[in-house]
């Protein structure tokens, strides 16, 4: 499949971004995304508190897609609370989405899991429209800001009209994350809602390293 980047051919065959921030850790492996999980919560606990505005933004939604929902905290915390809601999770790995069934339980009757990587450019295709999007410490794994403008923009190709894409990451700078090629400042953040097409773009929350953003 297509990628959204610049590519060239190595040695034995293998395709290269150019210019993207490698992953230390492969979360398609079951020991590295198990890993992931067992320690997210603990460092940042305060990951709760986006997940409750998560919930009140989406009190009205029905239908709703997750772009890298990894191992289901998020999920889980939205199908307790709102009872009309079904979830769509869309992750790169099965491993993730093996975790997630798991801490779902009978909540995963309310979601379907999608296998697919929102790094290959027709990752959107053939999806259905959703009354929101939602995205949360996950943007950054296009591997490089300059990518973000990009898959922003293939979300707002999947809302309905007025829908809310909500996206929260880690941001660059300051009290946040020390690469900034693979992370951007918030107010690149912004930027890129914007250049994708957002007319209405509000910054919700920023709290240890995160910002929360509403796109409409």
């Amino acid at each position: 499949m297509r990628l959204l980047m610049e590519e060239r051919t190595v040695e034995n065959g293998k395709v290269e971004n150019l210019g993207d921030v490698p992953s230390p850790i492969d979360l398609r492996q079951m020991a590295d995304a198990a890993e992931w999980a067992a320690v997210a919560m603990e460092k940042r606990p305060w990951r709760v508190e986006f997940f409750g505005r998560f919930a009140h933004e989406l009190a009205g939604a029905c239908r709703v897609l997750e772009l890298g929902s990894g191992p289901g905290f998020l999920a889980r915390h939205l199908l307790e609370r709102l009872p009309q809601l079904r979830l769509e999770l869309f992750d790169f790995s099965e491993a993730m989405h093996q975790l997630a069934r798991e801490r779902l339980g009978v909540l995963a009757e309310r979601a379907d899991f999608r296998l697919g990587s929102f790094r290959e450019a027709d990752w959107a295709r053939g999806l259905p429209l959703y009354d929101a999007v939602i995205t949360h410490q996950a943007a950054h794994e296009v591997r490089h800001k300059r990518h973000l403008p990009t898959l922003h923009r293939q979300a707002r190709s999947l809302l309905r009209p007025g829908a809310p894409y909500l996206m929260c990451d880690h941001y660059a700078g300051g009290d946040g994350m020390a690469n900034d090629q693979l992370y951007a400042t918030v107010e690149e953040q912004e930027a890129a809602l914007r250049q994708a097409g957002f007319g209405d773009v509000a910054l919700l929350m920023r709290q240890g390293g995160l910002a929360f953003f509403r796109a409409v």
